[in-house]
């Protein structure tokens, strides 16, 4: 009882220093409100920013593996041969990998795409009807491609939105031509819009038409030559024993020994996310510790104020000394004073923080949320910066002698 009658009141003491001197106080609370809203909005920032990138991730394909091709080295030190990948090798994997639910090779080559008086620069890709499975694309208007098309090289072509929308803006394209180089193509869908992928690529911005008419018009290949191939496991649980399947069937195919070099190379989703962990782990942490330079130079500034506190109060003391105060008491006092103002400063730069994270998140239209845990570490960090740098000032103000301290004028 006595603790709890002392802290209130060392408290009520420590507010009635504050509200006496009120400019002073506001520019101790400054800096601890900067180190706090710094911190606040950058955890808000990066979780934002993490959440993003796994969205854009999640978006490029449910449970999706990239095959690529790649050179090994056949003898010596440099003789090396490209990596070949074909439809027929995305067939097999279809027919064989019983985890393996959707293939789509795939062909890819910049062109301009041309209707009436308009063009526009853009990728020109050939795959397959699977290709919208694999990457979850859907059509927002007409409808994609039929097999009897793909057998048949047909001269049709569905247009991403942007792509849409800088050759017909704000017009229907179904069922309008554009040309690709010298030949006409019939657009026979526009895709919904998916904004842009976590590598800054626009996946919006394309135009895509059967891999067989992409090879006959676009750009001729070898007999069933692709540039990669896509596929999607049957769920995320099956992804690595899909990629288990497809690297012992192309091994199979290419003649590669268990043991040999590859000429292929796959890689999953999970890939992805961890790489983008690693970075965004780094970037976060060094955002962090430049708002943690703000909060110790916060700190700095409660313990300079606290100093000059003491050395003014210097006659109070003496007189509560001589009244019965005891050194417990005097140390109580000056450290819940510092409590105090870094607390008033954690709960400012706290508002603060959940202000421009709002207004972040509105401006960048990100999904950025502050974790509750986020809030509270911001509170007890200003806390407990009062304790770390309001214990030498409050120590020394403890530690006066009484009879010199009721001499000072």
């Amino acid at each position: 009882m006595s603790l709890l009658l002392a802290l209130s009141s060392a408290v009520r003491l420590a507010l009635r220093a504050v509200a006496r001197s009120k400019l002073r106080a506001a520019l101790t609370v400054l800096g601890i409100l900067i180190g706090v809203a710094a911190v606040v909005t950058v955890t808000a920032l990066g979780r934002g920013a993490r959440d993003k990138i796994a969205k854009q991730i999640e978006d490029l394909g449910s449970n999706t593996l990239y095959i690529n091709p790649q050179p090994t080295q056949l003898s010596g030190v440099k003789q090396k041969s490209f990596g070949r990948l074909t439809e027929a090798d995305a067939r097999a994997i279809l027919r064989e990998a019983n985890s393996v639910v959707a293939i789509a090779p795939f062909l890819s080559q910049s062109a301009q795409v041309v209707a009436g008086d308009r063009n526009a620069a853009t990728s020109v890709m050939g795959s397959t009807r699977d290709y919208f499975h694999v990457r979850q694309f859907t059509p927002r208007r007409g409808a994609i491609w039929s097999e009897a098309d793909e057998r048949a090289k047909a001269k049709v072509v569905v247009l991403g939105a942007t792509t849409a929308e800088n050759l017909f803006g704000s017009q229907d394209p179904v069922g309008a031509i554009v040309r690709i180089g010298r030949h006409p193509y019939r657009v026979i869908a526009v895709l919904a819009r998916k904004g842009p992928s976590p590598f800054g690529e626009d996946q919006d911005d394309r135009a895509l038409m059967p891999s067989s008419t992409f090879r006959a018009r676009v750009r001729p290949t070898g007999p069933g030559r692709v540039d990669f191939i896509m596929a999607s496991a049957s769920s995320a649980d099956t992804v690595g024993r899909a990629e288990a399947q497809i690297d012992a069937i192309l091994r199979q195919r290419h003649g590669t020994d268990v043991m040999g070099q590859t000429d292929f190379r796959i890689r999953t989703q999970q890939e992805f996310r961890e790489s983008q962990e690693a970075i965004y782990g780094v970037l976060s942490a060094l955002l962090v510790s430049v708002a943690a330079v703000s909060l110790f130079v916060g700190g700095i500034g409660v313990m300079n104020i606290m100093l000059v506190s003491v050395t003014e109060r210097t006659r109070e003391i003496g007189i509560r000394m001589a009244i019965g105060a005891t050194h417990s008491d005097i140390l109580l006092q000056f450290l819940v004073e510092a409590v105090v103002l870094s607390l008033l400063g954690g709960l400012a730069g706290t508002a603060l923080g959940v202000s421009l994270v709002l207004g972040f998140a509105r401006a960048l239209d990100w999904p950025m949320r502050l974790p509750v845990e986020a809030l509270l570490l911001a509170l007890t960090t200003s806390a407990g910066i009062g304790v770390l740098f309001g214990f030498l000032p409050a120590r020394r103000a403890a530690l006066l002698d009484p009879i010199d301290a009721l001499r000072q004028e």
